[in-house]
């Protein structure tokens, strides 16, 4: 397959996968856009494999682990990797199965970046998988968060220096991430109990609680934005943190959360700026 045509492929399945973010990768420029969105696919491809409702926690732990171990080398070995979905005995979904596609439409200077905090995220995943995702103290939860979501905004910010010389606080750059989770965790509190028998909320702590964290975080994830200086990378940023600051709103004003209208006018509002 050329190229051009496997940088379509990887949109196309960037689009089917996440709504939220296929749009603000658009609006990043032709080299950081397929950056971004290798390195959305290669993490999304490591989660629907925590995620796969039929495979045993025991399992995920072993596969994810071996992922994270194909990850750390250079280059990627897709026969391998093949094999260690196989020790799944299950189907995988697109995303996943073609993890070395994501990887090659990745800019060769940028791709040990992505693999790196790929690799680190699995090996989280797979620590909290074997745990059962027992979240018991704020520790658990700040570590939790760090591996599925701070992670993304490190590995972002070391983006944005590699392709326009920003310069960011680590930190503040894991409040990000972590604030757009806290967000998922609040919106997803009783499906994540009724359908996974799963809480991430720590012990004693209350749903105000949970709420207090959220935003806490994205207090840091507004600090954040004032250090970001082109426009492509701010309008990229802006958006998922717009649409979690009105999803927190939301469920405040007692909604699950935003109308489909809500979010498209968010959408042009940032488009507009």
């Amino acid at each position: 397959m050329s190229d051009k045509l496997l940088q379509k492929e990887a949109m196309r399945v960037l689009k089917d996968t996440s709504r939220t973010f296929y749009i603000p990768i658009t609006f990043l420029q032709k080299e950081l856009k397929l950056t971004v969105a290798a390195a959305y696919l290669s993490m999304r491809a490591i989660d629907e494999i925590e995620d796969h409702e039929e495979i045993s926690n025991d399992t995920k732990h072993d596969v994810l682990m071996k992922v994270s171990e194909l990850l750390a080398v250079t280059p990627f070995d897709e026969v391998a990797y093949a094999q260690a979905l196989a020790l799944s005995e299950q189907p995988m979904p697109e995303v996943t199965s073609r993890l070395g596609d994501w990887l090659s439409i990745c800019p060769a200077d940028a791709r040990k970046i992505v693999m790196d905090a790929t690799s680190e995220m699995a090996i989280g995943m797979a620590k909290w998988a074997k745990a059962n995702w027992q979240i018991h103290t704020r520790e658990d939860l700040d570590e939790y968060t760090y591996y599925v979501a701070g992670l993304v905004g490190v590995m972002l910010s070391e983006l944005w220096e590699w392709n326009a010389g920003i310069k960011t606080d680590r930190e503040l750059a894991i409040g990000y991430g972590r604030g757009l989770q806290a967000v998922n965790i609040l919106r997803n509190q009783q499906e994540d109990l009724d359908e996974r028998g799963v809480s991430f909320l720590p012990d004693n702590w209350t749903r105000d609680d949970l709420f207090h964290y959220a935003e806490e975080n994205l207090a840091k994830a507004d600090a954040y934005m004032k250090v970001l200086n082109k426009r492509s990378i701010i309008l990229f940023c802006r958006l998922p943190l717009a649409l979690a600051h009105k999803s927190l709103q939301a469920m405040k004003d007692g909604r699950e959360k935003m109308s489909r209208a809500e979010v498209e006018a968010t959408v042009e509002e940032i488009q507009a700026d």
